[in-house]
């Protein structure tokens, strides 16, 4: 990355100019590979000022030299530690070279991770049905000022009902397709999410991952569209900046509902969703609010439920958006790249881990999605053995957090993104708040 170098130390009126010699030098390190270099002993610091003491003896001449420091190239383990700090990462990966396939990724991974084991599968509901029913239990009995961690747990509780369902959409729950059609089904109703509608978009996620246009997650903002309209552009601006960790809510409404977005021979299915979604709205709904009223629908349900969503929006854009993941065009995309290199593995703390079954360990996911969501831990540690010099790492901070919702922005073939504020900055003043108000803590 660029440095900004200080002002000169010393100012030159000529060529050359006598001061009295030195015995030694000394070097202060201003930056990466740039040093000022100061004469020991000759400079007195007064309160005040540096006075330069002459000699009394000999004298030498020193030549002021322009010696230009390259600065690290663009594929060096140097340049991407510095942009691992800058945005908020553990490492960023090298290049996979790109006769590297997916086949040869998949093929080292032990066989094992592959393997589904009911009674795992079924402890993961056990899990999730125990500690949602914990939360449930915590929002009754917490007080007023309590209640947002009841709420987050019970949010983040129901997150592991999605992941449950992930799974059966991947085909990585039961060997019983008719088991999986059942349990995903019933695991998405409390989040009024339609089974069959996601796991169709869901698929084309996985087989066009960061592929432009084509793929159905987290796409950077087309330029077209920016520039469209200024209302579209505010909408935009606020979506992808201080909304945009409930950003999944418009994916949920926009991909899900709409019949048309399906093929034919996807719509029967579809429309068994959608009526157990309904039926759940229908009965569900109305059961809560006669048992604790509109204001209890809000606390027992509405408020877990953006929760989830919460980590729904963070979760998926923290899996594959950072300044230096580029989306390509489909003439241009490479599968084994966007799933291992373009896929970011993060750790959260262990009860997030816990109660949503490993869906963070994700670069294996992407990697094959039939891998159960308890073996996503054996799979990641034969691929970080194997492949872990091209792998994207990170641990959940704000400066992440930052990197993505100030500078991911609109799409641009040679530098992935371009942040609103440097395309639009009178518009932009959602962004500008985010970069003064979010904490930049690393750790």
């Amino acid at each position: 990355m660029a440095s900004r170098i200080a002002d000169s130390l010393f100012a030159f009126t000529g060529p050359q100019h006598c001061l009295p010699r030195a015995p030694k030098l000394a070097s202060a390190r201003l930056s990466h590979g740039v040093y000022a270099v100061r004469p020991i002993g000759l400079l007195l610091k007064g309160t005040r000022r540096t006075f330069l003491v002459p000699a009394k003896k000999r004298i030498g001449c020193i030549k002021a030299v322009s010696v230009p420091v390259a600065p690290p190239s663009a594929d060096s383990a140097e340049h991407r530690e510095q942009l691992a700090d800058s945005y908020g990462f553990k490492q960023i990966g090298q290049d996979l070279p790109d006769n590297v396939t997916l086949k040869d990724i998949m093929d080292t991974l032990p066989k094992e991770v592959f393997e589904i084991d009911d009674v795992k599968a079924w402890k993961s509901v056990l899990i999730s049905v125990t500690s949602y029913a914990l939360g449930l239990f915590m929002i009754a009995k917490a007080p007023w000022y309590l209640l947002p961690l009841a709420w987050a747990w019970t949010g983040t509780a129901v997150t592991g009902f999605f992941v449950i369902g992930h799974d059966c959409a991947h085909k990585s729950f039961s060997k019983n397709k008719l088991v999986e059609d059942i349990v995903g089904t019933l695991a998405f109703l409390p989040l009024v999410y339609p089974y069959e509608p996601w796991r169709f978009k869901h698929d084309r996620h996985h087989a066009k991952t960061n592929m432009l246009v084509h793929d159905t997650a987290w796409q950077p903002v087309p330029p077209e569209e920016f520039d469209s309209s200024p209302v579209l552009r505010k909408a935009i601006i606020f979506g992808y900046g201080p909304i945009r960790p409930w950003l999944s809510i418009a994916h949920w409404v926009n991909w899900h509902f709409n019949l048309r977005k399906f093929r034919p021979s996807e719509v029967n299915r579809v429309k068994i969703s959608l009526a157990c979604v309904f039926a759940f709205m229908a009965v569900g709904w109305p059961l809560i609010i006669y048992k604790v009223g509109i204001l209890g629908w809000v606390k027992f349900w509405l408020m877990p439920w953006l929760g989830y969503h919460f980590w729904m929006s963070t979760f998926t854009m923290v899996h594959h958006t950072a300044p230096h993941i580029p989306f390509k065009p489909a003439d241009e995309w490479n599968a084994a790249q966007a799933q291992l290199n373009g896929t970011v593995h993060c750790d959260y703390p262990s009860w997030i881990e816990i109660l949503c079954h490993d869906i963070n360990v994700h670069i294996p996911h992407h990697i094959s999605p039939r891998i159960p969501s308890y073996n996503l831990r054996a799979a990641h540690q034969s691929i970080q053995e194997n492949w872990g010099k091209y792998t994207n790492l990170a641990t959940w901070n704000w400066r992440l957090m930052k990197t993505i919702m100030t500078v991911c922005h609109v799409y641009d073939k040679e530098e992935n993104y371009i942040p609103f504020d440097r395309l639009a900055p009178e518009e932009s003043q959602p962004i500008t708040f985010l970069k003064k108000a979010m904490p930049n803590y690393a750790a």
